[in-house]
């Protein structure tokens, strides 16, 4: 079993978090979470968007960049290769994050780049199964593929494919209807860990406050909490709310279950 386990972290990039999300994403039906909101429409768009965006868009994008990077970068190849892989990766971790912070908050503050992000925020549940449902116009100009495509091929190529198996597991398990953090806020002596933990990366309850189809209720919140792998983001530009509570609703109140 642990030989199984090591594989799917080993290639989490590739197949591993497929694995992952079909796992949990079978506990959650088990247990009842989707109950009879997931659609056979909500399905196919669930998993349109993941395989669509996953192994197609993102694949594609950055394959060509790094096709088309030596016409502009020429002479700057592996540039970054000698910088050490703990700096490597706080310099990845930062710059992708915090890139994807601002490409998401613009998304919900300006009228025109709402709709290619509305697909995101129209289900109706939350699960593993919409974790990466995604507008294809909204994957394809994401800010930090480039952004991470361009280090990669600058030398940092190591460090970002741990950023990105951490920040997968992060963003995936924020988006999962299991609340794992709920204990952290029940046990007291839990609840210094909770204070450090919810502030530094996103948990279920604040990003489902994110997800909520109410806002001013004083838990749902879709104005704020834009961070995807940190939370810290929401802390230090004040767009931040923390209830330890979770939204009695998600989705978006008008929407007719487009196709």
């Amino acid at each position: 079993m642990i030989h199984y386990i090591e594989l799917i972290f080993k290639n989490l990039e590739t197949w591993g978090l497929l694995v992952i999300t079909v796992l949990l994403g079978i506990v959650e039906f088990i247990v009842g979470l989707y109950d009879k909101r997931w659609t056979t429409n909500e399905k196919i768009l669930d998993f349109t968007c993941f395989f669509g965006n996953r192994f197609v868009v993102r694949p594609f994008v950055a394959y060509f960049g790094l096709k088309f990077l030596p016409w502009v970068l020429l002479s700057y190849k592996d540039t970054f290769a000698w910088v050490p892989f703990f700096w490597g990766f706080l310099i990845i971790a930062i710059a992708d994050d915090l890139t994807q912070y601002w490409y998401h908050r613009l998304h919900h503050q300006i009228p025109f780049l709402w709709r290619f992000h509305r697909t995101h925020h129209s289900a109706p549940n939350m699960g593993m199964a919409m974790a990466g449902r995604q507008n294809v116009i909204y994957t394809i100009f994401f800010s930090q593929i480039y952004l991470t495509t361009t280090l990669v091929y600058l030398g940092l190529g190591y460090p970002a494919l741990f950023v990105t198996v951490i920040k997968s597991i992060i963003t995936t398990f924020a988006h999962s209807s299991l609340k794992w953090d709920k204990p952290f806020y029940e046990k007291r002596w839990l609840h210094p860990v909770a204070w450090v933990l919810e502030r530094t990366i996103s948990t279920p309850a604040t990003h489902h406050a994110h997800h909520a189809d109410t806002h001013g209720d004083g838990i749902g919140y879709y104005k704020g909490n834009f961070g995807n792998m940190f939370f810290l983001w929401d802390v230090i530009f004040k767009t931040s709310l923390i209830t330890r509570q979770y939204p009695a609703s998600y989705g978006i109140k008008n929407y007719q279950s487009e196709e």
